[in-house]
């Protein structure tokens, strides 16, 4: 109430004074605006990790949505992937190593020659491993076996430069092999490498037979 107008929809009653448009007789209140539609809203991605368990879209720290396949894979499971990694590797080097001896005994600069080039290409093809398992979650070795390696935090692969962080990480795994081993009793079945890059493996991942496509990154 006011002895002057205060602006739009003020109304004078018989006493002279003005009053505010909501304390008219059948006033209404405007409608409240409309959430804005087409706008941008920030996606989560699939597929998290919470507790043990692969579930549904990541959002603000907490999973939402239902369960999705996965769970922490065991630690025998994670040897037999290593193993099968440590397998190709060592069969690239055992027929480099052949093919360098039947050339050395030729000539024995080019059999040291194809010596070198064969370790070099082992080393290359073990960070591409740890690439691998960085850019897509799975090594070749991983992908046989039906295991994912993920953010904790995102429930996505980590990304291919902190693949081979990760692996250089297993150097510290490999001291006196309690790193290795510490997935046995630890409650997220984490090695060294898995705590410091926060990864988790999960286990029940769609597996894939023995051809050369385990060696794409896809």
């Amino acid at each position: 109430m006011s002895d002057v107008s205060q602006g739009p929809g003020w109304w004078q009653a018989s006493d002279g004074k003005w009053y505010s448009p909501e304390q008219a007789q059948g006033y209404q209140a405007p409608p409240a605006p409309a959430a804005p539609t087409g706008g941008y809203q920030s996606a989560a991605p699939a597929g998290g990790y919470q507790g043990g368990q692969q579930t549904g879209a990541y959002q603000g720290g907490q999973q939402t949505g239902g369960p999705g396949p996965g769970g922490l894979a065991d630690w025998g499971t994670r040897v037999v992937a290593t193993l099968i990694d440590s397998g190709v590797l060592i069969g690239v080097m055992l027929a480099g190593v052949l093919v360098a001896a039947i050339l050395g005994a030729i000539s024995s600069a080019l059999g040291i020659l194809v010596g070198l080039l064969v370790y070099l290409a082992a080393i290359g093809a073990s960070f591409y491993f740890t690439y691998m398992t960085g850019a897509v979650g799975q090594s070749p070795g991983k992908k046989v076996m039906g295991i994912k390696v993920v953010s904790e935090e995102t429930g996505q692969p980590i990304g291919g430069g902190l693949g081979i962080v990760r692996g250089l990480a297993h150097f510290l795994d490999g001291i006196m092999m309690i790193g290795y081993l510490f997935p046995l009793w630890d409650p997220k079945r984490q090695t060294f490498a898995d705590k410091i890059m926060k990864t988790v493996a999960l286990g029940n991942q769609p597996k894939q037979q023995f051809s050369p496509d385990l060696l794409k990154v896809k």
